[in-house]
């Protein structure tokens, strides 16, 4: 049976390459694990097999820690549309701009940056925000939309994966919860990703880096010199209140930090993550609809209205959280990990896993446009490595984060990179051309920071 349980990672990895599907990949995978675990069983008819599927799923939803991870996923949905279609997010870039803060290149490229890290809470809304504030700045002095483009979405997902107060730190927090990683917690172990994540800091730095020196390189420079734009616009809601947005931001990031410290009995590291994500959310979003209906910015029907649209937008996403943990759950019956431990113990030098963990997350985000997606394949297959062999947590979670974030960067089938494009005004194959340099940069360097992270944390 040990051999077998590596079909359904293979067959998830397979079927998202084939059809660029992570829902069906994940799906597929979780049939032929039940299927899997049915051979092994001579009493139990194999077409139970969908049926078996179905309720390993319910299994996982009846999970508390698993249901709220779910719930909070769907509440960002509906507080990411309170704060956009209030009119907030446009409000808070005319605040920005009205306090003069960019009167040169890099005033105006630290303020593009500032404004995509501040705005951590998802991605999409990360390079929208800051593409909506930059277009004209970056016309006015002359900038490419392609060096637009590239500074928003290489500080999108980098400050979302180091910062983790959104969905992207729920997901793995959801990820790792299924696991006993003895005294480390999936909070702790997030924590201790942040500075060992070398792509997020290294491509940070490179971005920090154009925008203090004024230099780009690569492709990059034969755009600057075209200064090229399309005319594609984004719809946004006038602006109206700053404080739409930035009070409910407020108190979901504080929130966040009281209730770590109030479920942890005063200790922030052990606090529960999936209790403090969901409860700060939910506060932000009453926060939200309180504001809207005390300034008569909405009825009541309204703010309802729009809060289920903003769920619905992020329903695929939440589709892939719940699958994946589906998958996790089922290749932990499996045996996967300890089997793929055995073959990496007996193939594989220790101080490799954490450099090939972050290729392989990069190759299948690359191919698949997710990163989200490929945290939810390799961390169900990295955790039992760190069991078996006693990786550190930290180490090999970061490696895989990395590793997504990455390919991503790369990818001309991902939703982030399609969206800086547009949120920029840069078309999209020129967006991708000229960031690749920048991103296979820090990828090698990447490579070779967790090769030598690798031999001092393991020696």
């Amino acid at each position: 049976m040990d051999a077998y349980s590596i079909i359904p990672p293979i067959v998830a990895i397979v079927v998202v390459f084939w059809k660029k599907e992570v829902i069906l990949a994940l799906f597929m995978a979780i049939i032929s694990a039940e299927l899997i675990t049915l051979i092994g069983l001579p009493e139990q008819s194999l077409w139970m097999t969908p049926i078996n599927s179905i309720e390993q799923i319910v299994s996982i939803v009846s999970d508390p820690g698993n249901a709220r991870v779910l719930l909070f996923s769907l509440l960002v949905g509906a507080l990411l549309a309170f704060i956009r279609d209030s009119g907030g997010v446009a409000a808070t870039v005319n605040l920005l701009i009205s306090k003069g803060i960019a009167k040169s290149k890099r005033q105006v490229g630290s303020l593009t940056m500032f404004t995509g890290i501040a705005v951590f809470i998802e991605s999409n809304l990360s390079v929208l925000t800051a593409g909506i504030l930059a277009r004209g700045l970056f016309d006015k002095y002359k900038m490419s939309r392609a060096r637009l483009a590239y500074i928003i979405d290489s500080t999108s997902a980098p400050v979302c994966i180091l910062i983790l107060l959104n969905g992207w730190g729920a997901l793995v927090i959801g990820l790792l919860s299924n696991y006993d990683l003895g005294d480390d917690t999936p909070v702790s172990i997030l924590v201790g990703t942040i500075p060992l994540n070398f792509y997020a800091l290294i491509t940070l730095a490179v971005v920090a880096y154009t925008i203090a020196k004024d230099k780009v390189h690569g492709p990059m420079r034969e755009a600057e010199k075209n200064c090229a734009t399309t005319n594609q616009e984004l719809e946004s809601a006038a602006p109206t209140k700053a404080r739409f947005m930035l009070l409910p931001l407020a108190v979901m990031i504080f929130g966040m930090i009281a209730f770590m410290l109030w479920t942890g009995n005063g200790s922030l590291i052990q606090g529960s993550g999936t209790k403090s994500v969901l409860y700060s959310t939910f506060l932000a979003c009453v926060v939200a609809y309180l504001l809207l209906i005390w300034h008569k910015r909405f009825t009541h029907q309204e703010v309802v209205h729009l809060g289920f649209k903003g769920i619905g937008e992020l329903l695929p996403v939440v589709t892939i959280v719940l699958l994946s943990l589906t998958l996790g759950a089922s290749l932990k019956t499996l045996g996967t990990g300890v089997f793929v431990a055995g073959l990496v113990g007996d193939y594989l030098p220790l101080i490799l896993v954490a450099p090939m963990l972050f290729i392989a997350g990069g190759i299948m985000s690359f191919t698949t446009g997710t990163s989200w997606g490929t945290f939810a394949i390799l961390v169900p297959i990295g955790v039992p490595l760190i069991q078996s062999l006693g990786l550190p947590p930290s180490l090999v979670i970061a490696a895989i984060l990395g590793g997504g974030v990455f390919g991503d960067h790369c990818s001309p089938i991902s939703d982030t990179t399609a969206i800086s494009s547009i949120a920029a005004g840069c078309d999209l194959l020129t967006h991708v051309k000229t960031q690749m340099p920048y991103a296979l940069f820090a990828g090698g360097l990447s490579i070779i920071a967790y090769t030598v992270a690798s031999v001092i944390m393991i020696a």
